[in-house]
């Protein structure tokens, strides 16, 4: 079973030594970063749930960060707290408008670090999971209306094919072949349609390396 992750963006070694061993322990699989500039070189990689981020660093510090992730469509629901030693309602504020879920004071009590980590963690799958949910009926809308919209001009098209066909009789053998051919591709495509109205549960299969694709039932 795979571990929740957690990186921490501290640039103190003994402050980022003390929160490394606190969630190891309690089971978190942990990566660490000494200020912003690094932590975005590595969080495409680690793909973390929960971010703790120290305020003031160098080169970028927890507010720059913050502001970068959370402008990053990839990053909008990682859960990013801020460590501060900064007690004014003015700072709370600037770090809440940038985007900041949580605010804990330096020094931290080590409980309530772990329950606001387990918080953010709850938070972070749950809105991936309604995220999901959301992803999952657009597809089902968009596949619903895609078949629709095809099932008219595909009745269309097997009327006309059976009235060629009636017309000629049997008189063009030679075109047995090529009737039979557009038959079934006919049928094929009558089952996919029929399998895009009735999607329910849409799964996405590869379909290059940059694109995905509807799995259909056959």
């Amino acid at each position: 079973m795979s571990k929740d992750r957690v990186l921490i963006v501290e640039d103190e070694p003994d402050t980022l030594f003390i929160l490394t061993k606190l969630l190891e322990k309690n089971n978190y699989e942990v990566c660490s970063a000494k200020n912003g500039k690094l932590a975005l070189e590595i969080i495409d990689e680690f793909d973390p749930y929960v971010v703790l981020a120290d305020w003031t660093m160098p080169e970028m510090d927890g507010i720059e960060l913050c502001n970068r992730l959370k402008s990053n469509e990839k990053y909008k629901l990682v859960y990013y707290i801020i460590l501060t030693a900064r007690t004014s309602l003015r700072d709370r504020v600037k770090g809440l408008d940038i985007g900041a879920d949580d605010f804990l004071l330096k020094p931290t009590e080590n409980q309530e670090l772990l329950a606001r980590i387990r918080s953010g963690v709850r938070i972070y799958k749950l809105q991936n999971e309604l995220k999901n949910i959301e992803r999952s009926k657009a597809l089902v809308d968009m596949a619903c209306t895609l078949g629709h919209k095809m099932n008219n001009p595909l009745s269309s098209l097997i009327m006309s094919l059976k009235s060629v066909e009636d017309q000629l009789d049997g008189s063009a053998k030679e075109l047995d072949e090529d009737f039979a051919l557009i038959n079934e591709s006919v049928e094929r495509l009558r089952s996919h349609v029929n399998s895009l109205t009735e999607l329910q549960n849409p799964e996405t299969i590869n379909y290059s390396e940059d694109s995905k694709m509807i799995k259909l039932d056959e």
